[in-house]
């Protein structure tokens, strides 16, 4: 039996079949009442963002632990984008554990990977190495039951449908995140500004509504080659996608190191291998970059050279 069958049958994470559910039953939510309000209404969340409260800071990612850098608050909505093949996936999916594991309730809706590769990967995160043991895998899914959830639907789906289950997942699982992956697979065509623009202009008032945060996977603007790093402007489509959502982050792999160690087998191990950048932040104080160094057998991001990979399970 090989290691993927293993996690296909012992896995305990609930894979929600898009043609199972009526999801479009759930998109019945009006817009956010708009309500006028004297200032001292808001002096408790005044005084929490001065305290750094965690309503404030919300939920950290892997190489952030304190929250100082940045936060993945309630009500949010973040793009993370980059070029194809950079990882942004493989990133979000450490970004996921490290979600699970402060206690919070995932859906990943992936529409170009299937479940049992998403959560394989996952689990070589989890776990910190290449080829778990059955008996790890059965410990992965025991981990953190009724935290992660996965649709599993692949190509395009309908806009009404996406929402819908947004809606489902904050209603009936007490989902706190929820990955979109990715925009290209909820509108169609790169040119269509208008669809991109409402689409994205939806998942913000869900994310009021609901209180949760959503992550859309993104792409960026195919450049003359791949060893710079894009930025916000970069986006494809319309450029509303980054006016109207709360964050933007970028994710760049480092090709020429990664070539240069598959040839000579020698590399600077100074030089990071990929660099995440915070390009907005709404409701936080930090923009810049944290250079990453990648672990091959565990698939983990890690902010130093040669860091300690994590074990969350």
């Amino acid at each position: 039996m090989s290691y993927l069958e293993a996690l296909r049958m012992q896995q305990e994470a609930v894979i929600l079949e898009a043609d199972d559910i009526d999801f479009k039953q759930y998109l019945d939510e009006t817009e956010p009442q708009r309500k006028v309000k004297e200032k001292s209404h808001y002096e408790k969340q005044v005084i929490q963002y001065f305290e750094g409260s965690l309503i404030n800071k919300g939920s950290h990612v892997p190489w952030d632990v304190n929250g100082f850098k940045i936060g993945l608050r309630p009500s949010e909505v973040s793009v993370w984008a980059g070029i194809n093949g950079h990882g942004k996936s493989l990133l979000i999916g450490q970004v996921v554990l490290e979600l699970i594991k402060q206690g919070q309730k995932c859906l990943i809706a992936s529409f170009e990977m299937k479940p049992e590769i998403t959560l394989a990967r996952m689990a070589r995160q989890a776990l910190g190495t290449k080829i778990p043991t059955v008996e790890s895998l059965e410990k992965f899914n025991a981990w953190k039951k009724n935290h992660l959830y996965l649709l599993e639907h692949h190509g395009m789906i309908e806009i009404d449908t996406i929402l819908g289950v947004c809606h489902y997942a904050s209603k009936v699982l007490g989902v706190q995140h929820i990955v979109i992956d990715s925009l290209m697979k909820c509108v169609k065509g790169e040119d269509d500004y208008n669809g991109q623009k409402d689409f994205v202009n939806a998942l913000c008032g869900i994310a009021l509504q609901t209180g949760m945060h959503i992550h859309l996977i993104h792409h960026v603007r195919k450049g003359s080659d791949e060893k710079h790093l894009a930025g916000k402007f970069d986006l494809k489509g319309s450029g509303s996608v980054s006016d109207q959502v709360d964050n933007v982050f970028i994710i760049w792999r480092n090709k020429e190191k990664a070539l240069e160690r598959q040839t000579n087998g020698v590399v600077d191990e100074t030089i990071p291998d990929a660099l995440l950048s915070c390009e907005k932040q709404r409701n936080g104080e930090w923009e810049g970059r944290i250079p990453l160094w990648f672990h091959g057998d565990s698939q983990q991001y890690l902010e130093v050279v040669r860091g300690q990979i994590r074990h969350y399970v």
